[in-house]
Protein backbone atom coordinates (compact mmCIF):
# COMPACT_ATOMS: atom_id res chain seq x y z
CA UNK A 1 0.00 0.00 0.00
CA UNK A 2 1.62 3.24 -1.06
CA UNK A 3 1.84 5.84 1.67
CA UNK A 4 0.41 8.46 -0.67
CA UNK A 5 -2.76 6.41 -1.25
CA UNK A 6 -3.23 5.72 2.46
CA UNK A 7 -2.76 9.42 3.25
CA UNK A 8 -5.13 10.42 0.46
CA UNK A 9 -7.94 8.40 2.12
CA UNK A 10 -7.30 10.14 5.45
CA UNK A 11 -7.23 13.52 3.73
CA UNK A 12 -10.41 12.82 1.76
CA UNK A 13 -12.36 11.74 4.83
CA UNK A 14 -11.01 14.69 6.84
CA UNK A 15 -12.04 17.08 4.07
CA UNK A 16 -15.57 15.62 3.91
CA UNK A 17 -15.98 15.93 7.67
CA UNK A 18 -14.69 19.50 7.86
CA UNK A 19 -16.86 20.57 4.91
CA UNK A 20 -19.95 19.04 6.46
CA UNK A 21 -20.41 16.47 3.71
CA UNK A 22 -20.19 13.89 6.51
CA UNK A 23 -22.33 15.47 9.26
CA UNK A 24 -21.60 15.02 12.94
CA UNK A 25 -22.98 11.78 14.30
CA UNK A 26 -22.60 9.92 10.99
CA UNK A 27 -21.65 6.29 11.58
CA UNK A 28 -18.69 5.47 9.33
CA UNK A 29 -18.15 2.06 7.70
CA UNK A 30 -16.62 -0.62 9.90
CA UNK A 31 -12.89 -1.20 9.63
CA UNK A 32 -13.55 -4.30 7.50
CA UNK A 33 -15.98 -2.45 5.24
CA UNK A 34 -13.49 0.40 4.72
CA UNK A 35 -10.75 -2.09 3.96
CA UNK A 36 -12.90 -3.89 1.40
CA UNK A 37 -14.17 -0.70 -0.25
CA UNK A 38 -10.76 0.97 -0.53
CA UNK A 39 -8.69 -2.15 -1.15
CA UNK A 40 -6.75 -1.79 2.10
CA UNK A 41 -5.32 -4.24 4.55
CA UNK A 42 -7.41 -4.36 7.73
CA UNK A 43 -4.55 -2.95 9.80
CA UNK A 44 -4.24 -0.03 7.38
CA UNK A 45 -7.99 0.71 7.57
CA UNK A 46 -7.67 0.77 11.35
CA UNK A 47 -4.77 3.17 10.99
CA UNK A 48 -6.94 5.51 8.86
CA UNK A 49 -9.50 5.77 11.64
CA UNK A 50 -6.80 6.11 14.29
CA UNK A 51 -5.38 9.14 12.48
CA UNK A 52 -8.82 10.73 12.11
CA UNK A 53 -9.45 10.16 15.81
CA UNK A 54 -6.10 11.75 16.70
CA UNK A 55 -7.15 14.76 14.62
CA UNK A 56 -10.33 15.04 16.70
CA UNK A 57 -12.61 14.34 13.73
CA UNK A 58 -14.07 10.98 14.72
CA UNK A 59 -14.62 8.97 17.87
CA UNK A 60 -14.60 5.21 18.19
CA UNK A 61 -17.10 3.69 20.63
CA UNK A 62 -16.66 0.02 21.57
CA UNK A 63 -19.61 -2.02 20.42
CA UNK A 64 -21.17 0.85 18.49
CA UNK A 65 -18.73 1.87 15.77
CA UNK A 66 -16.86 4.96 14.58
CA UNK A 67 -18.75 8.27 14.45
CA UNK A 68 -18.07 11.72 13.04
CA UNK A 69 -17.64 14.26 15.83
CA UNK A 70 -19.26 17.67 15.93
CA UNK A 71 -16.88 20.46 15.01
CA UNK A 72 -18.85 23.22 16.70
CA UNK A 73 -17.35 25.53 19.35
CA UNK A 74 -19.28 23.50 21.90
CA UNK A 75 -16.51 20.90 21.77
CA UNK A 76 -13.67 23.30 22.38
CA UNK A 77 -12.06 23.36 25.80
CA UNK A 78 -11.41 27.08 25.31
CA UNK A 79 -14.08 29.78 25.39
CA UNK A 80 -15.10 30.88 21.92
CA UNK A 81 -16.91 34.02 20.91
CA UNK A 82 -20.48 33.32 19.84
CA UNK A 83 -22.43 35.26 17.26
CA UNK A 84 -24.71 38.01 18.48
CA UNK A 85 -27.79 35.98 17.55
CA UNK A 86 -26.66 32.86 19.45
CA UNK A 87 -27.94 32.17 22.98
CA UNK A 88 -24.93 31.16 25.06
CA UNK A 89 -25.69 28.18 27.31
CA UNK A 90 -22.03 27.20 27.16
CA UNK A 91 -20.30 29.65 29.51
CA UNK A 92 -21.54 31.35 32.68
CA UNK A 93 -21.13 35.07 33.22
CA UNK A 94 -24.04 35.83 35.55
CA UNK A 95 -24.96 39.48 36.09
CA UNK A 96 -27.80 41.25 37.86
CA UNK A 97 -29.63 44.47 36.93
CA UNK A 98 -27.97 47.56 38.33
CA UNK A 99 -24.42 46.24 38.50
CA UNK A 100 -23.19 48.72 35.89
CA UNK A 101 -24.58 51.62 37.93
CA UNK A 102 -22.91 50.20 41.01
CA UNK A 103 -19.58 50.22 39.17
CA UNK A 104 -20.09 53.83 38.03
CA UNK A 105 -20.67 54.95 41.62
CA UNK A 106 -17.62 53.09 42.86
CA UNK A 107 -15.41 54.52 40.12
CA UNK A 108 -16.51 58.03 41.05
CA UNK A 109 -15.69 57.34 44.69
CA UNK A 110 -12.33 55.89 43.71
CA UNK A 111 -11.53 58.92 41.52
CA UNK A 112 -11.97 61.25 44.47
CA UNK A 113 -9.99 59.14 46.95
CA UNK A 114 -6.61 60.22 48.24
CA UNK A 115 -4.95 56.93 47.32
CA UNK A 116 -5.45 57.19 43.56
CA UNK A 117 -1.81 57.94 42.70
CA UNK A 118 -0.66 54.80 44.51
CA UNK A 119 -2.77 52.72 42.17
CA UNK A 120 -0.58 53.79 39.24
CA UNK A 121 2.50 52.08 40.69
CA UNK A 122 3.60 48.47 40.87
CA UNK A 123 2.00 46.68 43.78
CA UNK A 124 3.37 43.90 46.02
CA UNK A 125 3.08 40.63 44.09
CA UNK A 126 0.42 39.15 46.37
CA UNK A 127 -1.37 42.41 47.14
CA UNK A 128 -0.96 45.16 49.71
CA UNK A 129 -1.47 44.23 53.39
CA UNK A 130 -4.79 46.09 53.69
CA UNK A 131 -6.10 44.34 50.56
CA UNK A 132 -5.06 40.92 51.78
CA UNK A 133 -6.69 41.74 55.11
CA UNK A 134 -9.98 42.51 53.30
CA UNK A 135 -9.85 39.08 51.64
CA UNK A 136 -9.01 37.39 54.95
CA UNK A 137 -12.01 39.04 56.61
CA UNK A 138 -14.26 37.88 53.76
CA UNK A 139 -12.99 34.31 54.08
CA UNK A 140 -13.38 34.26 57.85
CA UNK A 141 -17.00 35.35 57.45
CA UNK A 142 -17.43 32.32 55.19
CA UNK A 143 -15.93 29.71 57.48
CA UNK A 144 -12.26 29.81 56.52
CA UNK A 145 -10.10 31.27 59.32
CA UNK A 146 -6.91 32.60 57.71
CA UNK A 147 -4.38 35.31 58.43
CA UNK A 148 -3.20 37.88 55.92
CA UNK A 149 0.15 36.08 55.67
CA UNK A 150 -1.72 33.15 54.07
CA UNK A 151 -3.57 35.26 51.47
CA UNK A 152 -2.34 36.17 48.00
CA UNK A 153 -4.32 38.29 45.52
CA UNK A 154 -4.32 37.09 41.91
CA UNK A 155 -5.80 38.07 38.56
CA UNK A 156 -8.88 35.82 38.81
CA UNK A 157 -9.36 32.26 40.03
CA UNK A 158 -7.84 30.73 36.88
CA UNK A 159 -4.66 32.71 37.54
CA UNK A 160 -4.81 31.47 41.12
CA UNK A 161 -4.90 27.87 39.93
CA UNK A 162 -2.05 28.51 37.49
CA UNK A 163 0.27 30.13 40.03
CA UNK A 164 -0.50 27.46 42.63
CA UNK A 165 0.36 24.68 40.20
CA UNK A 166 3.47 26.48 38.92
CA UNK A 167 4.71 26.94 42.48
CA UNK A 168 4.04 23.45 43.79
CA UNK A 169 4.20 20.91 40.95
CA UNK A 170 6.64 19.83 38.25
CA UNK A 171 6.09 18.55 34.67
CA UNK A 172 5.17 14.88 34.80
CA UNK A 173 3.63 15.04 38.27
CA UNK A 174 0.46 13.00 38.74
CA UNK A 175 -2.62 14.90 39.89
CA UNK A 176 -5.81 13.10 40.88
CA UNK A 177 -8.92 14.77 39.42
CA UNK A 178 -12.56 13.89 38.95
CA UNK A 179 -13.44 12.00 35.77
CA UNK A 180 -15.57 15.06 34.96
CA UNK A 181 -13.88 18.27 36.04
CA UNK A 182 -13.45 21.99 35.32
CA UNK A 183 -12.06 22.40 31.76
CA UNK A 184 -9.79 25.28 32.81
CA UNK A 185 -7.77 22.89 34.97
CA UNK A 186 -7.39 20.53 31.99
CA UNK A 187 -5.97 23.41 29.94
CA UNK A 188 -3.59 24.26 32.75
CA UNK A 189 -2.44 20.66 33.19
CA UNK A 190 -1.79 20.33 29.47
CA UNK A 191 0.24 23.56 29.35
CA UNK A 192 2.36 22.54 32.36
CA UNK A 193 2.61 18.88 31.29
CA UNK A 194 0.93 17.38 34.34
CA UNK A 195 -0.57 13.90 34.21
CA UNK A 196 -4.23 13.86 35.22
CA UNK A 197 -5.43 10.64 36.85
CA UNK A 198 -9.25 10.48 36.71
CA UNK A 199 -11.34 9.42 39.71
CA UNK A 200 -14.83 8.01 39.08
CA UNK A 201 -17.80 9.39 40.95
CA UNK A 202 -19.32 7.44 43.82
CA UNK A 203 -22.76 8.92 44.20
CA UNK A 204 -22.48 12.65 44.80
CA UNK A 205 -18.74 12.72 45.45
CA UNK A 206 -15.40 11.47 44.12
CA UNK A 207 -14.67 7.79 44.80
CA UNK A 208 -12.21 7.89 47.70
CA UNK A 209 -11.52 4.15 47.47
CA UNK A 210 -10.32 4.78 43.91
CA UNK A 211 -8.18 7.67 45.19
CA UNK A 212 -6.59 5.47 47.84
CA UNK A 213 -5.87 2.72 45.32
CA UNK A 214 -4.37 5.28 42.95
CA UNK A 215 -2.11 6.67 45.66
CA UNK A 216 -1.01 3.17 46.64
CA UNK A 217 0.10 2.38 43.08
CA UNK A 218 1.15 5.71 41.56
CA UNK A 219 3.33 8.62 42.79
CA UNK A 220 0.39 11.05 43.13
CA UNK A 221 1.50 14.56 44.14
CA UNK A 222 -1.80 16.39 44.46
CA UNK A 223 -5.56 16.15 44.25
CA UNK A 224 -7.62 18.85 42.53
CA UNK A 225 -11.16 18.98 43.86
CA UNK A 226 -14.34 21.07 44.06
CA UNK A 227 -16.06 19.86 47.25
CA UNK A 228 -18.55 22.74 47.41
CA UNK A 229 -20.64 22.97 44.26
CA UNK A 230 -18.77 20.84 41.79
CA UNK A 231 -18.57 21.97 38.17
CA UNK A 232 -20.28 20.39 36.20
CA UNK A 233 -22.15 17.96 38.52
CA UNK A 234 -23.20 20.38 41.26
CA UNK A 235 -22.47 18.16 44.24
CA UNK A 236 -21.56 19.38 47.74
CA UNK A 237 -19.64 16.66 49.57
CA UNK A 238 -20.38 15.77 53.19
CA UNK A 239 -18.21 16.55 56.22
CA UNK A 240 -17.43 12.84 56.53
CA UNK A 241 -16.28 12.65 52.91
CA UNK A 242 -14.07 15.72 53.36
CA UNK A 243 -12.48 14.29 56.48
CA UNK A 244 -11.77 10.99 54.71
CA UNK A 245 -10.20 12.83 51.76
CA UNK A 246 -7.98 14.77 54.17
CA UNK A 247 -6.95 11.55 55.89
CA UNK A 248 -5.85 10.06 52.56
CA UNK A 249 -4.03 13.27 51.64
CA UNK A 250 -2.13 13.24 54.94
CA UNK A 251 -1.28 9.55 54.64
CA UNK A 252 0.18 9.94 51.15
CA UNK A 253 1.54 13.49 51.43
CA UNK A 254 -0.81 15.02 48.86
CA UNK A 255 -1.28 18.70 48.21
CA UNK A 256 -5.00 19.52 48.08
CA UNK A 257 -5.99 22.15 45.51
CA UNK A 258 -9.49 23.28 46.47
CA UNK A 259 -11.39 25.18 43.78
CA UNK A 260 -14.18 27.24 45.36
CA UNK A 261 -15.20 29.37 42.38
CA UNK A 262 -18.90 28.46 42.76
CA UNK A 263 -18.90 27.75 46.52
CA UNK A 264 -20.78 30.97 47.33
CA UNK A 265 -23.91 29.49 45.72
CA UNK A 266 -24.24 26.69 48.30
CA UNK A 267 -25.54 27.94 51.63
CA UNK A 268 -24.71 26.19 54.92
CA UNK A 269 -22.14 23.92 53.28
CA UNK A 270 -19.58 21.98 55.35
CA UNK A 271 -16.25 23.63 56.23
CA UNK A 272 -13.80 24.04 53.33
CA UNK A 273 -11.02 21.49 53.07
CA UNK A 274 -8.66 24.38 53.77
CA UNK A 275 -10.25 24.73 57.20
CA UNK A 276 -9.91 20.99 57.90
CA UNK A 277 -6.36 20.61 56.56
CA UNK A 278 -4.80 24.10 56.41
CA UNK A 279 -1.28 22.65 56.42
CA UNK A 280 -1.69 21.09 52.95
CA UNK A 281 -4.52 22.89 51.15
CA UNK A 282 -4.35 25.67 48.58
CA UNK A 283 -7.79 27.30 48.42
CA UNK A 284 -8.58 29.20 45.21
CA UNK A 285 -11.54 31.43 44.42
CA UNK A 286 -12.49 34.84 43.05
CA UNK A 287 -15.31 37.23 42.22
CA UNK A 288 -15.94 36.35 38.56
CA UNK A 289 -19.15 34.44 39.31
CA UNK A 290 -20.30 36.19 42.48
CA UNK A 291 -19.76 39.72 41.11
CA UNK A 292 -18.73 39.98 37.45
CA UNK A 293 -16.62 38.01 34.98
CA UNK A 294 -14.79 41.16 33.89
CA UNK A 295 -13.63 41.90 37.42
CA UNK A 296 -10.45 39.86 37.23
CA UNK A 297 -9.92 39.52 40.95
CA UNK A 298 -9.13 36.28 42.73
CA UNK A 299 -7.31 35.00 45.76
CA UNK A 300 -5.31 32.03 46.97
CA UNK A 301 -4.85 30.94 50.55
CA UNK A 302 -2.08 28.47 51.25
CA UNK A 303 0.17 27.20 54.02
CA UNK A 304 2.76 29.81 54.97
CA UNK A 305 5.49 27.54 53.62
CA UNK A 306 4.01 27.83 50.10
CA UNK A 307 3.09 31.52 49.89
CA UNK A 308 6.62 32.74 48.95
CA UNK A 309 6.79 30.38 45.95
CA UNK A 310 3.24 31.26 44.86
CA UNK A 311 4.20 34.93 45.16
CA UNK A 312 7.13 34.33 42.82
CA UNK A 313 4.79 32.64 40.34
CA UNK A 314 2.54 35.73 40.48
CA UNK A 315 5.56 37.90 39.73
CA UNK A 316 6.56 35.65 36.83
CA UNK A 317 3.12 35.70 35.23
CA UNK A 318 1.58 39.11 35.88
CA UNK A 319 3.82 41.00 38.37
CA UNK A 320 0.73 41.90 40.43
CA UNK A 321 -3.04 41.95 40.11
CA UNK A 322 -4.42 45.17 38.54
CA UNK A 323 -4.44 47.80 41.28
CA UNK A 324 -7.66 49.55 40.23
CA UNK A 325 -9.60 46.27 40.03
CA UNK A 326 -8.18 45.22 43.37
CA UNK A 327 -9.23 48.50 45.01
CA UNK A 328 -12.77 48.12 43.71
CA UNK A 329 -13.01 44.48 44.77
CA UNK A 330 -11.69 45.11 48.27
CA UNK A 331 -14.09 48.01 48.80
CA UNK A 332 -16.98 45.75 47.78
CA UNK A 333 -15.75 42.96 50.05
CA UNK A 334 -15.69 45.31 53.04
CA UNK A 335 -18.85 47.35 52.44
CA UNK A 336 -21.13 44.33 52.03
CA UNK A 337 -21.62 44.61 48.26
CA UNK A 338 -20.18 41.15 47.58
CA UNK A 339 -22.31 39.56 50.29
CA UNK A 340 -25.46 41.21 48.89
CA UNK A 341 -24.66 40.10 45.34
CA UNK A 342 -24.00 36.55 46.51
CA UNK A 343 -27.41 36.43 48.19
CA UNK A 344 -29.13 37.83 45.11
CA UNK A 345 -27.32 35.44 42.77
CA UNK A 346 -28.25 32.43 44.85
CA UNK A 347 -31.89 33.43 44.46
CA UNK A 348 -31.38 34.12 40.75
CA UNK A 349 -29.80 30.69 40.27
CA UNK A 350 -32.69 29.02 42.11
CA UNK A 351 -35.16 30.71 39.76
CA UNK A 352 -33.18 29.52 36.72
CA UNK A 353 -33.01 25.96 38.05
CA UNK A 354 -36.78 26.05 38.58
CA UNK A 355 -37.29 27.13 34.97
CA UNK A 356 -35.03 24.32 33.79
CA UNK A 357 -36.90 21.72 35.86
CA UNK A 358 -40.18 22.95 34.40
CA UNK A 359 -39.11 23.10 30.74
CA UNK A 360 -37.04 19.89 30.85
CA UNK A 361 -39.51 17.88 32.96
CA UNK A 362 -39.07 14.17 32.31
CA UNK A 363 -35.44 14.56 31.22
CA UNK A 364 -32.88 13.24 33.75
CA UNK A 365 -31.09 16.21 35.34
CA UNK A 366 -28.06 16.44 37.63
CA UNK A 367 -27.68 19.76 39.41
CA UNK A 368 -27.64 21.72 42.65
CA UNK A 369 -30.83 23.72 43.36
CA UNK A 370 -28.93 27.02 43.48
CA UNK A 371 -26.26 26.47 40.84
CA UNK A 372 -25.84 28.19 37.50
CA UNK A 373 -25.36 24.98 35.51
CA UNK A 374 -27.16 21.76 34.73
CA UNK A 375 -25.94 18.33 33.58
CA UNK A 376 -28.22 16.42 31.20
CA UNK A 377 -27.34 12.74 30.64
CA UNK A 378 -28.58 11.64 27.23
CA UNK A 379 -30.64 8.51 26.52
CA UNK A 380 -28.52 5.55 25.47
CA UNK A 381 -29.38 5.86 21.78
CA UNK A 382 -28.72 9.62 21.61
CA UNK A 383 -25.41 11.24 20.68
CA UNK A 384 -24.75 14.52 22.50
CA UNK A 385 -22.51 15.91 19.75
CA UNK A 386 -25.33 15.59 17.22
CA UNK A 387 -27.68 17.51 19.49
CA UNK A 388 -25.06 20.19 20.20
CA UNK A 389 -24.45 20.71 16.49
CA UNK A 390 -28.17 20.79 15.74
CA UNK A 391 -28.77 23.33 18.52
CA UNK A 392 -26.03 25.57 17.18
CA UNK A 393 -27.88 25.62 13.87
CA UNK A 394 -30.88 26.79 15.92
CA UNK A 395 -28.69 29.57 17.43
CA UNK A 396 -28.21 27.94 20.84
CA UNK A 397 -24.69 27.11 22.04
CA UNK A 398 -24.30 24.29 24.58
CA UNK A 399 -21.42 22.13 25.77
CA UNK A 400 -21.07 18.38 25.52
CA UNK A 401 -19.23 16.32 28.15
CA UNK A 402 -16.00 16.30 26.20
CA UNK A 403 -14.39 19.48 27.59
CA UNK A 404 -15.03 18.20 31.13
CA UNK A 405 -13.90 14.58 30.66
CA UNK A 406 -10.49 13.44 31.92
CA UNK A 407 -10.93 9.73 31.21
CA UNK A 408 -11.06 7.82 27.94
CA UNK A 409 -14.80 7.33 28.40
CA UNK A 410 -16.73 10.46 27.48
CA UNK A 411 -20.40 10.17 28.45
CA UNK A 412 -23.09 11.43 26.13
CA UNK A 413 -24.40 14.40 28.08
CA UNK A 414 -25.00 18.12 27.75
CA UNK A 415 -23.82 20.73 30.24
CA UNK A 416 -26.00 23.82 30.20
CA UNK A 417 -24.88 27.17 31.65
CA UNK A 418 -27.99 28.93 32.91
CA UNK A 419 -26.60 32.28 34.02
CA UNK A 420 -25.73 34.20 30.86
CA UNK A 421 -29.06 35.31 29.45
CA UNK A 422 -32.35 36.81 30.60
CA UNK A 423 -35.09 34.54 31.93
CA UNK A 424 -37.41 34.71 28.91
CA UNK A 425 -34.58 33.90 26.50
CA UNK A 426 -33.40 31.13 28.81
CA UNK A 427 -36.84 29.50 28.77
CA UNK A 428 -36.99 29.68 24.95
CA UNK A 429 -33.49 28.21 24.60
CA UNK A 430 -34.24 25.38 27.04
CA UNK A 431 -37.38 24.60 25.07
CA UNK A 432 -35.21 24.20 21.97
CA UNK A 433 -32.93 21.87 23.93
CA UNK A 434 -35.91 19.75 25.01
CA UNK A 435 -37.35 19.58 21.52
CA UNK A 436 -33.99 18.66 19.99
CA UNK A 437 -33.48 15.85 22.50
CA UNK A 438 -36.93 14.54 21.60
CA UNK A 439 -36.16 14.70 17.88
CA UNK A 440 -32.95 12.68 18.22
CA UNK A 441 -34.42 10.26 20.75
CA UNK A 442 -37.37 9.12 18.70
CA UNK A 443 -35.91 9.14 15.19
Amino acid sequence: MAVSKYKSIVDALASDIRAGRLPSGTRLPTHRQLAATEGLALVTASRVYAELEAMGLVSGEPGRGTFVRALAPTHDIDQQAVAADVVDLNFNYPALPGQADMLRRTLRQLASSGDLEALLRYQPHGGRPDERAAVARHLRRNGLPVGIDQVLIVNGAQHGLATTVMATLQPGDVVAVDALTYPGFKVLASALRLELAPLPAAGHAPDLHALQQLCATRPVRAVYTMPTLHNPLGWVTTVNHREQLVEIARRYGLLIIEDAAYAFLAEQSPPPLAAIAPERTAYVSGLSKSVAAGLRFGFVTAPKSLTPSIGRAIRATTMNAPAVMTAIACQWLDDGTVARLETQKREDARIRQSIARDVLAGQPQVSHPSSYFLWLPMPEEVRADQIAAALLREHVSVSTAEPFATSAHVPHALRLALGSTNLDTLREALDKVRRMIDVYTYR
